[in-house]
């Protein structure tokens, strides 16, 4: 498991642009999170996690705190999540999250993504059984036994846990983040999570190498572009040199 997790990187280049996308992503998935959980970041620990994760990618305040205010207002935009799956260059396995308030436009502007890098997109469920959709918490620390002992007492479902280089990573079902993000908290006074987040880590990995590497990153830097698309997973793993 953390081997794929390690394999994911991001492709987003540190660019003005590039920056400013980052905070419209947040600051939309801030304002869904908040409006359809509650604003109350202790009372809501998925946003409070959106939110530590933001503060982590250097997001201003003000752009988070802007988008807790559009939730406590209850008018604005109304995104709904969108996900789509199909085969990226190379045939390797692509799921594609957005949260859109025009489905109609979100699905072409993916759709482009996929026919311009000779990929296919696919129906609901393509792709998505050979993900596992987890909760990933990454933090410093030596005694997974502790870890295990405090989750297991909590009553979590614990996938996996791995200690490495003083740091532990524990990966649960995406439907246990809430449990589990508070059994660590309420055992380990202070803890300081480096990782706080949910992904869909894949099962298997596809090799792209050769034509197929530069079709990948543009296939990459045309979904990122759009500013719907909130996070793309992928089982590739692009040969090197």
């Amino acid at each position: 498991m953390g081997r794929a997790y390690q394999n994911r990187k991001e492709s987003m280049a540190k660019t003005a642009a590039a920056k400013t996308k980052v905070y419209s992503k947040y600051g939309r998935e801030i304002y869904m999170c908040a409006k359809s959980g509650g604003a109350d970041p202790q009372a809501n620990l998925t946003l409070r996690g959106l939110i530590d994760r933001a503060k982590k990618d250097q997001v201003p305040t003000h752009v988070i705190d802007r988008a807790i205010d559009k939730a406590k207002g209850g008018a604005g935009e109304d995104y709904a999540p969108a996900r789509y799956e199909g085969y990226g260059p190379g045939n390797c396995m692509v799921i594609v999250d957005c949260l859109t308030d025009n489905p109609n436009r979100t699905f072409g502007d993916v759709r482009l993504a996929f026919t311009k890098t000779k990929s296919k997109i696919g129906t609901p469920g393509t792709v998505a059984h050979m993900f596992d959709h987890c909760a990933i918490f990454v933090f410093s620390g030596e005694d997974e036994e502790a870890v295990l002992e405090a989750l297991v007492d909590a009553d979590v479902d614990v996938t996996d846990i791995e200690n490495e280089g003083g740091k532990i990573t524990v990966f649960t079902p995406n439907t246990e983040y809430a449990k589990a993000k508070q059994a660590l908290e309420s055992a380990f006074e202070g803890i300081e999570f480096d990782v706080d987040e949910i992904q869909f880590l894949p099962k298997t990995s596809t090799p792209v190498s050769g034509d197929d590497i530069p079709l990948f990153e543009k296939f990459l830097d045309m979904l990122n572009e759009l500013d719907d698309v909130q996070n793309v997973f992928h089982n590739a793993e692009v040969a090197e040199g």
